[in-house]
């Protein structure tokens, strides 16, 4: 009997006293497909606006590799297809082409992946009408944002602030108008000053240590006159 290919993944299958003296190129084959296909991360380079990520039967392949990372130039949106379409698959998918891509198999669903997206797809290998699905799609990652799940709520601050324990006047100072417009409006220091200096100003927005009020000769001159 022949040997014969796996039905998804094109490793070959020796059969009882097939290839004798070579058998061991067949296994080294085989071991590095199944490499692929566990860890494998391939740069798949896409030009125009077509392409055809193979499996083929006994060889190294892009279609083994688990990890699809788009790259190249593409002219326009790539329409990928997946060969043969009687392959089962399962691709995590990076998107850097610059160019959104879509999946194909088959008549059945395309999965798009925009330019600077990831996704996780897989293709039901149904022949002529295989489908591909994009299983992340179907993550429910909302619930996890949901306010009775989390500490947060990204629609609604109030919310976000009952959750976290925080209430405005008390936990957080309200906003101030006055305040804001005092700190836009000045240059304030970023350090303190020495013993009896006080906050001044130049004039032009500017706030810094220093004296401030009547010098010494002046005070005395004062108390000369005033008593």
């Amino acid at each position: 009997m022949a040997s014969t290919y796996t039905t998804n993944t094109g490793i070959e299958l020796i059969a009882n006293g097939e290839q004798s003296g070579t058998w061991g190129n067949t296994t080294n084959t085989n071991l590095q497909i199944i490499d692929r296909l566990t860890n494998g991360v391939g740069t798949i380079t896409l030009s125009g606006t077509t392409h055809t990520l193979t499996t083929t039967d006994g060889s190294l392949s892009d279609g083994q590799y688990r990890v699809l990372l788009l790259a190249g130039s593409p002219s326009g949106t790539n329409t990928i297809t997946v060969a043969p379409n009687d392959q089962t698959k399962l691709f995590f998918v990076k998107n850097g082409s610059g160019q959104s891509a879509v999946f194909s198999q088959g008549s059945g669903a395309n999965v798009t992946i925009p330019n600077g997206e990831s996704a996780i797809i897989y293709c039901d290998g149904a022949g002529s009408g295989a489908a591909v699905v994009n299983i992340s799609a179907t993550f429910d990652l909302t619930t996890f944002l949901e306010a009775s799940n989390n500490l947060s709520d990204v629609a609604s601050a109030s919310t976000a602030r009952s959750n976290l324990g925080l209430a405005i006047g008390t936990n957080v100072l309200a906003y101030d108008a006055n305040l804001q417009a005092f700190v836009t409006a000045l240059t304030l220091p970023t350090s303190d000053g020495t013993n009896g200096q006080a906050l001044v100003t130049n004039g032009s927005g500017t706030v810094s240590f220093g004296s401030a009020g009547i010098g010494t000769g002046k005070a005395i001159a004062m108390a000369i006159v005033f008593g």
